[in-house]
C-alpha cells in the first residue's frame, strides 16, 4: 500500500507483512421508550462472537492494540453523553476479508436488532506510538476521522511535508500529554473520510488541551474532521438488553 502521506519522527509505516483492518463504529440505539425487539438470546449471541472473534485474532479493545498479547475484555465508547451516537469504538481485524465479513457476523448475531450503525472499515498504516509517561490507567477514548480538504489537495509537497512537520510538533505534544496514539488508519479505499486515529486518554480535559495543541499548529488548515469522545466500558455492559 501506497502511504497517502509521509512517514514523520512520530509516526512510523506498519511492515508491508501487516494485512490487520480497522472496524470502526458509530452506533444508535433503534428504540424510543420501549423495549427493543433486542432480546437476551441476542447478547447472548454476540457475546459468543466476540469470544470467537478473538480467538480467530481480532483485537476487541484500543487497549490491545498496544498490547495484542495481553488481549482485554471486548470494550467500546459510551459516547451518547455527547454524540448522537450511544456507542462508538474500534476493532482490529487480521485482514481486510475478514474485517468485512467480521462486521456482517456481528450484525446478524443480534446487533443490528439494538443499533443504527455506521461502519467503516481500512488497514492500518501506522504503527501505535506509547505516551511519554508512566503506565497510568486510561478511562476514555477518542477518535478523530478526517479528510484532506481542497487546500491540501492544491498544496505542493513542499508545502505538505512542511505542514508534516508542523503537525508532529502537535502530535509531540500529544505524547507530552501522555496520550497513547494508536497509530493511524486508513479509510479512503472505500469512505469519505481518508483517515482515522484513535486515542487513550486519562480524561476528557486531555484530549481539549491536545486539540488545542493541533489548533495552534494549524493542524486543521488542510482538514475537516469529525471527533468522537467516550468513557472506555466493556461492551458486556454497554449491550445488555435495556429500555432506552
Amino acid at each position: 500500500m501506497t502511504l497517502l502521506t509521509g512517514e514523520t519522527e512520530v509516526f512510523s509505516s506498519q511492515p508491508l507483512t501487516s494485512s490487520r483492518c480497522v472496524v470502526a463504529f458509530m452506533a444508535k440505539r433503534q428504540c424510543a421508550g420501549e423495549p427493543a425487539i433486542y432480546q437476551r438470546q441476542d447478547y447472548l449471541k454476540l457475546m459468543a462472537l466476540f469470544e470467537q472473534l478473538e480467538q480467530e485474532g481480532w483485537l476487541l479493545s484500543f487497549r490491545a492494540m498496544f498490547n495484542p498479547e495481553q488481549q482485554s475484555q471486548a470494550m467500546a465508547l459510551d459516547s451518547g453523553f455527547a454524540h448522537p451516537w450511544d456507542l462508538s469504538g474500534a476493532f482490529e481485524a487480521p485482514t481486510l476479508s475478514a474485517a468485512m465479513a467480521g462486521t456482517l457476523r456481528i450484525e446478524q448475531a443480534g446487533w443490528a436488532r439494538l443499533f443504527t450503525t455506521e461502519w467503516l472499515i481500512g488497514p492500518r498504516e501506522f504503527a501505535t506510538v506509547n505516551g511519554s509517561g508512566p503506565d497510568i490507567d486510561r478511562q476514555w477514548g477518542f477518535m478523530a476521522f478526517w479528510e484532506w480538504n481542497d487546500a491540501w489537495c492544491e498544496a505542493t509537497p513542499a508545502q505538505r511535508q512542511e505542514y508534516d512537520v508542523e503537525c508532529d510538533v502537535a502530535f509531540k505534544g500529544d505524547l507530552a500529554l501522555n496520550v497513547n496514539i494508536a497509530g493511524r488508519h486508513r479509510l479512503d479505499w472505500a469512505h469519505g473520510w481518508h483517515h482515522l486515529g484513535i486515542w487513550e486518554i486519562a480524561a476528557p480535559e486531555v484530549a481539549d488541551r491536545a486539540i488545542t495543541g493541533h489548533e495552534n499548529a494549524a493542524d486543521f488548515m488542510f482538514t475537516t474532521s469529525r471527533h468522537v469522545i467516550g468513557r472506555l466500558r466493556p461492551l458486556a455492559e454497554l449491550l445488555l438488553p435495556v429500555i432506552c
